[in-house]
């Protein structure tokens, strides 16, 4: 009787390949779900403020947050499960290769034949990211139109979330396309050497679309205006200038057309440096406190009852507090490391990818026996079988951005905004109804933000001082 080391020395290196990639997308699929499990535990057995919570969340927000917390993991759960078992069917039932296929015939039907393998491959990504959409809709619809609207955060309508769901699949269609075939050419023509200039063209593209996306592509969804003239707007550039940061404009974004969740964020390089605020973050604009006209739109008693009671958002003092904190991201070069070493990452798999792309096993484990795309060759390699060093990679980050999260709340601490910040991250846990109690794995695992508790008692450490 064979031992299964030796079965699996028998078989042939493409079902070796093939079963590796399968093995391990359902061990991290277990680990994941293992660690969800533990989390839900905590959700279905922490029923009570901890005491050392008493003072920060009365009774009431903590079980709104345990209960929306709850909903999100058990629907995370079906989702990822449903995702896990469609991914495993499509490369069961070869569904790579067939729509490698269905590509080719519908390029062929357009007057491109097999030697217009880019063409292939723009309607290869066109039909592969149509299918993702399609396939992901209902989940979507379920997470905006029933957890989020059940626990007060949806703000959409059915027809603005059909409209924005079009919008983005466009705009992405108009990026990804053309991108994608420039760097297939580009890995075509480039010799022995391509992986370098292919590294160097994302390397720009990321450059650009970072250097864009708030002005040109973040508009297209939501509504940016001014920050208007005002204390809030003047103590902003006070502050960014006592630290030398470059700040030429700050934005206010109408976040609550979609969400009551809030947000804050800079862009921009060199001399050019923006802030934007969701409109959900500033207590005296966010139009969720603000009582709607009567008969304004419409508007019928349910959906004022939707509005209200909505959260507060933060005083001018917290919301300084908070940019305090995101500006330390700047002050002390994170926003540069991170860069760093995505470009140093991007680097090391294309180079990797150059040593590997000729191994005829490695397409051949995935049905394909004749030909070898280069973008099939891309997506076997960056997305199977560098996922063992992805999932290690993506943990070494959560660390690296938890210690990044500490470093910027001292950062803030040092601008004196310590007490203000300590306010600030209650407020913000209460109204994006964040649970404050977690399972240490998942929490290490998963967290790329310390736990509430660990910050605050590290602000309270400064009040104190």
């Amino acid at each position: 009787m064979a031992l299964p080391g030796e079965l699996w020395a028998e078989l042939a290196a493409e079902k070796r390949i093939f079963c590796s990639v399968l093995l391990f997308s359902w061990a991290v699929y277990l680990w994941e779900a293992f660690l969800a499990h533990r989390q839900r535990w905590v959700y279905r057995t922490t029923t009570h403020v901890p005491q050392e919570l008493g003072q920060i969340m009365d009774s009431e927000t903590f079980e709104k947050s345990r209960l929306y917390q709850l909903d999100k993991s058990t629907f995370s759960f079906w989702s990822g499960l449903y995702s896990e078992v469609e991914g495993t069917m499509i490369l069961l039932c070869g569904g790579i290769p067939f729509l490698w296929n269905l590509s080719g015939q519908i390029s062929g039907r357009a007057g491109f034949g097999p030697e217009y393998e880019i063409v292939q491959s723009l309607v290869f990504l066109l039909l592969a990211t149509l299918f993702s959409a399609v396939t992901g809709l209902p989940w979507s619809l379920y997470n905006t139109f029933v957890i989020e609207e059940k626990h007060g955060f949806n703000q959409q309508t059915l027809g603005f979330f059909f409209k924005d769901a079009i919008k983005k699949f466009v705009v992405t269609q108009c990026i990804l396309l053309p991108v994608t075939s420039l760097l297939l050419y580009i890995i075509k023509i480039g010799g022995d050497y391509f992986f370098i200039y292919a590294w160097l063209f994302t390397l720009v593209v990321s450059l650009v679309l970072v250097t864009i996306y708030a002005d040109y592509i973040a508009p297209l969804f939501d509504k940016f205006i001014p920050l208007p003239e005002g204390e809030l707007k003047q103590q902003i550039e006070t502050m960014a200038k006592s630290i030398d940061f470059p700040l030429t404009k700050v934005y206010v974004v109408e976040g609550s057309k979609r969400s009551s969740h809030s947000n804050a964020y800079f862009y921009g390089f060199f001399k050019n440096k923006r802030i934007v605020l969701f409109d959900t973050l500033l207590e005296d604009y966010s139009a969720l406190n603000k009582e709607p006209a009567e008969g304004e739109d419409g508007e019928n008693e349910e959906t004022k009852s939707k509005t209200k009671n909505k959260k507060q958002g933060c005083k001018n003092e917290e919301v300084l507090a908070v940019l305090g904190h995101e500006l330390g991201h700047w002050k002390l070069g994170h926003t540069v490391k991170n860069i760093i070493i995505s470009q140093m990452n991007s680097f090391l798999c294309f180079f990797l990818f150059a040593v590997l792309i000729g191994r005829k096993e490695l397409f051949a484990a995935f049905g394909f026996y004749d030909t070898q795309p280069t973008l099939i060759g891309l997506m076997i390699i960056f997305q199977f079988i560098f996922s063992p060093y992805n999932e290690v990679l993506s943990f070494c980050l959560t660390v690296l951005s938890r210690r990044f999260e500490f470093q910027a709340d001292a950062f803030a601490k040092e601008l004196g905004k310590a007490k203000d910040l300590y306010s600030a991250l209650i407020k913000l846990n209460k109204d994006n109804l964040g649970f404050p109690v977690s399972d240490w794995i998942f929490s290490m695992w998963h967290y790329s933000h310390p736990p509430l508790l660990e910050r605050l008692q590290a602000l309270k450490d400064a009040k104190q001082e």
